[in-house]
Parts: structure tokens; sequence; C-alpha cells
């Protein structure tokens, strides 16, 4: 073999780990300093420490900002779930009237700058004299993450065979059985990977909370606001327990939303 065979493939992997450092280690940054004591910018690496967490628990405008941007992810994901769910059945209807008008309805907010879904909702709250506070917050993140949600519940439902619908009907169920014993059982399991994914986006949401928040604020804005002043350790914490919680979530969708051929084929190898 000559020397440039050899060489290739240790090229392509050197370059590959470098890529994959360039691009993930930031990621591992905050999560070691965590764990060690960080005083006038500099590290101290001599002894881990446990204080930053210990500090986390004891930052009552962080945590409250955690617990705003919780209650805000559920109700985006129940209203994006409910909404998402009824609007593709109604797509996946054969009397559904004017479905390529409502599909791309559904899609615009979600493709548009968040800039200007934002304002759009900023000036129609104001036009209709709604004023700004946590249920505008949750309008907001409904109305972006529902293409999500709606898209991925009607590809299921699509692959769905029609002879499902019409057996149930055949023996006499209603459309309410049909949906309750045959579709959502089928559904449940792209709801709920809809969901996940429909949360972590909530979750990171910036600009259109900015622009329809009231007194209140979500994590991201309150760290977007730290930020003039600088982070302290507790956040290196924080930032360590959302990555970990994002990369759970991640993990549970992708279990979800995979075929269950695939996951078994993952889980026999």
């Amino acid at each position: 073999m000559r020397f440039a065979d050899r060489a290739a493939p240790a090229l392509l992997i050197t370059l590959t780990l470098f890529v994959f450092v360039l691009l993930y280690g930031p990621l591992m940054v905050p999560i070691v300093s965590s764990f060690f004591t960080v005083s006038h910018g500099a590290v101290d690496w001599s002894q881990p420490t446990t204080s930053a967490y210990v500090a986390l628990t004891q930052n009552d405008s962080v945590l409250s900002a955690l617990w705003t941007t919780l209650i805000v992810g559920a109700g985006a994901v129940v209203l994006s779930v409910a909404l998402g769910t009824g609007l593709a059945l109604y797509y996946a209807s054969p009397n559904a009237k004017g479905r390529n008008f409502l599909q791309f309805i559904i899609f615009l907010p979600f493709l548009m700058p968040p800039i200007i879904t934002g304002l759009a909702l900023l000036i129609f709250f104001r036009q209709v004299e709604f004023e700004r506070s946590l249920l505008t917050i949750i309008i907001g993140h409904t109305v972006f993450v529902l293409a999500l949600v709606y898209r991925t519940i009607l590809t299921r439902l699509q692959s769905l065979s029609g002879s499902l619908v019409e057996a149930s009907y055949d023996l006499g169920a209603s459309s309410w059985q049909t949906f309750r014993l045959v579709l959502l059982p089928n559904l449940s399991s792209a709801m709920v990977g809809a969901a996940i994914l429909a949360f972590a986006l909530s979750f990171d949401e910036t600009m259109i909370t900015l622009l329809v928040t009231g007194t209140q604020s979500t994590l991201p804005v309150r760290l977007w606001a730290m930020m003039r002043l600088g982070f302290t350790p507790d956040i290196n914490a924080l930032v360590a327990l959302v990555l970990l919680f994002t990369t759970v979530l991640c993990l549970v969708a992708v279990r979800y939303l995979m075929p269950a051929s695939a996951v078994a084929g993952s889980d026999d190898n």
C-alpha cells in the first residue's frame, strides 16, 4: 500500500476530529467551569467544587425566569399539540376546503424572521388592546411552534392506511370513537415527539418573547439582560443543567419520531 493511501484515512480522521472539537468544544467550557471556582475571570483548576450549583439554587431572579420559561413552554406545547392535531385531521379529511391556504398560514410565522412575527403580534395585541402578559408570550410561542407540530402529526397521519378509518366506520363507530380508539393511539408517538421538539424551540425563543412580554421575563431574556453586566459562576451551572436537560429531550424525541423498525434495529446492533 502506498504512503498516500495510508495517510488519507488518518488525515480525514484528524480533520473530522478538528471540526468536531471546533463546533462542540465551546459547549464543554461552561460545563467544566461549573465545577471549578472562577475569580476575576480566571479559573482555579486546583480543586473541583459544586459551589456554583449551590449558588444557583439561591439565585431567585434566574430561578423565577426559569419557572416562567417552563410555564410558557408547557402552555405552548398543550395549545400547539391540540391545534396541530385538529388542523392535521382537517387537512387530511377528503372534504377539506382551502387546505393549501390554511397550510400556508400555518407555516408563515415559522418561515418569517422571528422579529417580523414578534412585531406582527405586538401590533395585533395593541390594536385589540390586549395587555402584554404571560398569556401573550404563550400565544407568541404557540404561533411559532405550531408549524413544526402540525407537520410532524400530519406526516404520521398520512402514513396510516385509510382502511383503518373505513373499517371503524363500517363497524358502527362514531367520529369521536374512531378518533379516540383508532387514530389517537397511532398518532400518540408523533404527538409526544412533536411536543418535545416544540418545548425545546419554545425554551430557546428570545426575539418574539422580547416583543410580546409584559413584566415577566423568560430565561433567555433574563440571560440576554445579564450579558451587559457579565455572568456569575452559577450561570455556568445553569448552562450545564440546561444542556443535560436538552440532550435528554432530544434523545427522547428521536426515540418517538424514529420508525419502530429503525429503533429495534439500532437496539439489536
